[in-house]
C-alpha cells in the first residue's frame, strides 16, 4: 500500500502513554475525514477502517450507479460504464464500494494529513497534561532545574513536562543549579495556545502549610490542623495550629524537641523564621499569642472597625513590632485585625502621625518601622541610638526631636 508515511505516523503515536487505543482511532478517523472533505467536498459516503496496531487502513467510497450522462455528483454517483469497469454485472440503482488509495489524495494532501495528525495528537496530550496538573493545584511537586533564566527557572519533571518557577515565586535566598531538584506547590495551570503553562510557587502560604503536612506526622494524620499561615517569604512566618485532642500539644508537636521537627522546613525555606502558635477562637488571646515574643499587657478590640488596641510595657514594644514592622504586620494578617500598639504607663503622648504637617510621611514611616510611632517613644531614646536603628540621617532625627520638644514645651 502507498501508506508508508502513515505507517510511520502510527508507529510514533501508538505507544504514546497519554493516549488510549480508542481515542487514537477516533483522532485518526477525524484526520482522514478532514482530508476527504478537502478532496471530495464531503465524507458522508466514505467508510474508514483503521488498524492502528499494524499502521494500516482502508478507505472505501460508496456511490450509487446511474445511467451514463446522468451523474450530477461525481462523489456520490458513478455512471454505469465506469461502475462496470469495477464489476461487469453492476446495474443502475445499485451501490458501488470502491477503495480509495492514499496516493489518490495527492502527495501534498498526505503530508498535510500527517502534520494534522501530529497536531491533533499533541493537542490531545496537552489537554491531558492540563487536566492532570489542574488536579494537582495546591499540592507539593518536585522537578529538576533544566534552564535558568533572568525572570524564571524552567523545570522538567520525570515525564519531561515543563514547569515554570517565576522569580517572584522564589524565596529571596533561593539559589539553584542545573540538575538540582526543586520543591514547590503547583500554584496555577493555564492553557495558552493549546499548551499547558504550569506555574510553581515557593512563596505562597499554602506551600508552608503543605510542608507541615509532609514533614509532621500529626498534621498529615489530621490530629493537628493548620488553621492559618501568613508569610513574608524568606524572612518570617506565623502558623496557627490547633488540635481537637487535648492530650496533644500542637505547638510542641510541630516544633519538636529543640526544634528538630521544624528545622527541615526552616532549611527548605532559606532559614525563614517560623513562629508556631496555638489557635483560639478568643480574638484577644489570639492577638496576644500572635504578637509573640512580646508580652502583651491588655487587648481592646473594636469589632466594627476590626481594630485592636494593644497595651504593652515600653520595653516590649520593639518586640511586638519586630524588625521592619514584620512581627506586627504578620500578627495583623494572622488575626484579621489592624493592631495599634500603645505604651503602658505613658501619661502624655502624641501619635507621630499627628505631626504630618511638619514631618514628612516617609520620615514618620521610617520611625514606625522600628516601633517609634509616638512622640514620647522618640524623645525617650538617644539620638545616636535612633540613627543606628533607622536609615535616617542624624540631622533629620535632630530636626524631628526639635519639633517634638517644642510641642511638649508648649
Amino acid at each position: 500500500m502507498e501508506n508508508i508515511a502513515l505507517i510511520d505516523s502510527f508507529s510514533e503515536f501508538k505507544d504514546d502513554k497519554m493516549i488510549d487505543r480508542v481515542t487514537l482511532m477516533a483522532i485518526l478517523e477525524d484526520v482522514f475525514r478532514s482530508a476527504l472533505k478537502r478532496k471530495f467536498g464531503s465524507d458522508d459516503n466514505f467508510d474508514i477502517i483503521i488498524n492502528p496496531d499494524k499502521g494500516d487502513l482502508e478507505i472505501w467510497r460508496n456511490r450509487v450507479v446511474v445511467a451514463d450522462g446522468f451523474s450530477e455528483d461525481d462523489n456520490e454517483e458513478i455512471e454505469l460504464s465506469e461502475a462496470r469497469k469495477i464489476e461487469p454485472d453492476f446495474e443502475i440503482g445499485e451501490d458501488v464500494s470502491e477503495e480509495v488509495k492514499l496516493i489518490d489524495l495527492g502527495r501534498r494532501a498526505i503530508l498535510a494529513l500527517r502534520q494534522n495528525l501530529i497536531s491533533k495528537i499533541q493537542e490531545h496530550d496537552n489537554t491531558n497534561i492540563y487536566k492532570h496538573f489542574k488536579d494537582l493545584v495546591g499540592t507539593i511537586y518536585t522537578a529538576e532545574v533544566h534552564h535558568i533564566r533572568h525572570k524564571a527557572i524552567i523545570l522538567l519533571d520525570d515525564d519531561e513536562n515543563e514547569i515554570i518557577l517565576p522569580k517572584e515565586n522564589q524565596v529571596p535566598s533561593d539559589f539553584f543549579r542545573k540538575g538540582e531538584n526543586v520543591r514547590g506547590i503547583i500554584e496555577s495551570v493555564e492553557l495558552k495556545g493549546n499548551k499547558p503553562v504550569i506555574i510553581l510557587s515557593r512563596t505562597s502560604p499554602e506551600f508552608l502549610e503543605k510542608l507541615f503536612e509532609q514533614e509532621i506526622p500529626e498534621v498529615f494524620d489530621g490530629l493537628i490542623t493548620v488553621k492559618k499561615v501568613v508569610r513574608i517569604p524568606g524572612e518570617k512566618a506565623k502558623v496557627a495550629v490547633d488540635s481537637y485532642d487535648e492530650r496533644i500539644d500542637p505547638v510542641g508537636a510541630c516544633v519538636g524537641m529543640k526544634g528538630a521537627r521544624i528545622h527541615g522546613i526552616v532549611r527548605e525555606l532559606g532559614n525563614e523564621n517560623i513562629d508556631v502558635i496555638n489557635y483560639t477562637e478568643n480574638p484577644q488571646l489570639l492577638i496576644t499569642r500572635a504578637l509573640s515574643p512580646a508580652r502583651v499587657s491588655s487587648v481592646k478590640i473594636n469589632e466594627e472597625t476590626k481594630r485592636a488596641e494593644v497595651m504593652l510595657k515600653p520595653e516590649e514594644v520593639s518586640k511586638a513590632i519586630g524588625r521592619g514592622g514584620q512581627n506586627i504586620r504578620l500578627a495583623g494578617r494572622l488575626t484579621g485585625y489592624e493592631i495599634d500598639v500603645f505604651r503602658e504607663g505613658v501619661e502624655e503622648d502624641v501619635e507621630l502621625s499627628e505631626f504630618s504637617d511638619e514631618i514628612e510621611a516617609w520620615v514618620i514611616a521610617e520611625f514606625a518601622k522600628v516601633g517609634l510611632d509616638t512622640a514620647r517613644s522618640i524623645l525617650d531614646k538617644d539620638v545616636e541610638d535612633i540613627v543606628k536603628r533607622t536609615d535616617l540621617e542624624e540631622e533629620t532625627v535632630l530636626d524631628v526631636v526639635r519639633i517634638l520638644k517644642e510641642e511638649f514645651e508648649d
